[in-house]
Formats: structure tokens, C-alpha cells, sequence
């Protein structure tokens, strides 16, 4: 649905995006991850085509952004940081407007209209001027305009930047329910947004990408090796042992009833083959888990080593 080959973007002499490559698929929700002035606004201005590229090639939904930018427009929904909206204009009146622009056709008009509206929960504030709403239903309203012409691609900068605690589970959950109907790209320096809503992340930094997968697999990828950690009712001296002597486990610590037990980065899939060793030793297992590298420490590894 969205393909990016080679994105290079330059102001005079410093340059912003430094050949970006990638893909989102079609009902893909992807973050596109990185610290402030990493690039990220810069690549969503041109994948609306709101900003000429210096190099590169981007088309979205078939449709090359330079080539072909009015098609781009018919298929993209646009949430920029700050939201497009007139704090004069009633939000139905301001939608209707939002319509008209991206030239919904008249016999659909009213529809489409009532549809974005319903979807972003602004039935109750419909006839409230946009400029009494809270920031929350404001953004509601800059979503819900570009939603309203069914665009494939979503592009949202920022969504939930500035909202209190209740406005973002709120903005988060609206996003997730677009998965599948609408393929998004969501652009975020905060680390929960991308585990709340999306399914794959981009991380940008310096206008390079450092790293692009699932979170599994950016967890599996960087992790110096994994932790699992067993409570047993019954630990044993032999039991320990036994599970030490299991190829791939590089370290067994015993505290009371808790194992923690240090697999190497290079082992295998070795978890069954751990609970079935404490298991024969009858060490009776009541609880078996594994540590995983947080979102943050990923951050901070790819953007520390990428600065590097």
C-alpha cells in the first residue's frame, strides 16, 4: 500500500531524510519511531505530497506521490501534528467543508459526513463550535476529517501529542479499531503509543532507519541473551544442576524458591526442554516467565548505536 524507495530529503546544505527504504502493507497499522528531529514529520509531509522530496520514489495505494500527487490526495487521509481544523465552524459544518474539499461526490455526501463522525464519537458535540471543544475532541474532529472521505492510507503525525491520560487511551483505541478498513502510519517519539496501537515499528534516527520489524522481533534481535525465570515449590541441588547441564543455558541462579535462568543470544528454543528438566526433577513448577527487553531499552539501543 505504501512503498518508499531511496527517500532522500535535503534543506540546503543539512539533510533531513537520508535514504529511506520500506513498505506498509494493506490494513497495517506502523509506527514510524524516533526522537525529535529524527525526520519522521519530514517523511509524512511527502508521503502526502505536501513536501517535495530531493531523491527517491514514493507511491501510495499505485499511485507515485510526484507523479501522480491529486490520486495520492483522493487515497490519503492526513492528521498533521497540529490539527487543520477552523475553531469558528461547528464541527458539522466543518466536516461537511472537509467533504467538499476532497470532492466526495453529492450523493454521498451526507453519509460520509455522518460516518466519520460517528466513527471519531462526535455525534454529541456535532453542532458545537470546533473552538469550545476540548484539545481531545479537537483532535477527534482532525481525525474524523481525514477519515471522511475513506481514504486507504491514514497518515497521522503526532495523534496524541498534549492530551491528558484519558484522551490518549481514548485516541489509541480509535486508532486500533481502523486496522484492516485503513492501512495507518503512525509517527510517535512516545514509546507507549507504538505497543498500545501498532503492529510493526519503523525506528528513525538522523534521518536514517535503524531498524524495522515487529516488536517480538526487535526483542529477540537485541536482547544479549534471555532470562527465564522459574518459582518452584521444591528446588533441589540436582534439579538445578540438571538444568544447567541443558546446552544453550549459560547461567542458573537460585534465590529461595526462584530460578533465574540465563540462556546464551545463540541458543535455540529451549523452554520446554526447561520446564520438562525441573518437572522430571520433581521440583514441582508453579510459575515460568521470561524478561524481555523493553520498548525503551530498544529505543535506546538502536538510537544510540545509529548515533554511533
Amino acid at each position: 500500500m505504501i512503498q518508499v524507495s531511496h527517500l532522500t530529503k535535503m534543506y540546503g546544505p543539512r539533510t533531513a531524510v537520508n535514504d529511506l527504504s520500506f513498505e506498509v502493507q494493506k490494513g497495517e497499522i506502523v509506527g514510524f519511531l524516533g526522537p525529535n528531529g529524527a525526520g519522521k514529520s519530514t517523511t509524512m509531509k511527502i508521503l502526502t505530497g505536501f513536501m517535495p522530496a530531493t531523491d527517491g520514489k514514493v507511491t501510495v495505494a499505485g499511485h507515485d506521490v510526484f507523479e501522480e500527487p491529486l490520486e495520492v490526495k483522493r487515497n490519503v487521509g492526513y492528521l498533521p501534528e497540529t490539527p487543520p481544523v477552523y475553531p469558528e465552524m461547528k464541527v458539522i459544518d466543518y466536516m461537511d467543508y472537509a467533504a467538499r474539499l476532497h470532492q466526495v461526490p453529492a450523493d454521498r455526501l451526507k453519509s460520509a459526513v455522518s460516518g466519520a463522525i460517528d466513527k471519531t464519537g462526535l455525534g454529541h458535540v456535532a453542532n458545537r463550535l470546533i473552538g469550545n471543544l476540548s484539545k481531545g475532541y479537537r483532535q477527534r474532529v482532525g481525525l474524523a476529517q481525514a477519515l471522511v472521505h475513506n481514504p486507504q492510507v491514514l497518515i497521522l503525525d503526532e495523534p496524541t501529542v498534549g492530551l491528558d491520560p484519558k484522551q490518549i487511551i481514548d485516541i489509541r483505541e480509535l486508532i486500533k479499531g481502523l486496522a484492516g478498513d485503513h492501512t495507518v502510519i503512525l509517527s510517535t517519539h512516545i514509546l507507549p503509543e507504538v505497543t498500545a496501537t501498532c503492529q510493526r515499528v519503523i525506528v528513525i534516527n538522523q534521518g536514517r532507519i535503524a531498524a524495522q520489524d515487529t516488536l517480538e522481533q526487535l526483542q529477540l534481535r537485541l536482547s544479549r541473551g534471555l532470562i527465564y525465570t522459574l518459582n518452584v515449590r521444591q528446588p533441589s541441588d540436582t534439579g538445578v544442576g540438571a538444568i544447567r547441564g541443558i546446552p544453550g543455558v549459560s547461567n542458573v541462579s537460585r534465590a529461595a524458591n526462584k530460578l533465574v535462568v540465563e540462556i546464551a543470544p545463540e541458543a535455540g528454543e529451549i523452554r520446554d526442554r526447561i520446564v520438562e528438566t525441573a518437572v522430571t526433577a520433581r521440583m514441582g513448577v508453579l510459575e515460568f516467565s521470561a524478561e524481555k527487553v523493553s520498548l525503551e531499552e530498544i529505543f535506546l539501543q538502536l538510537t544510540t548505536e545509529e548515533a554511533k
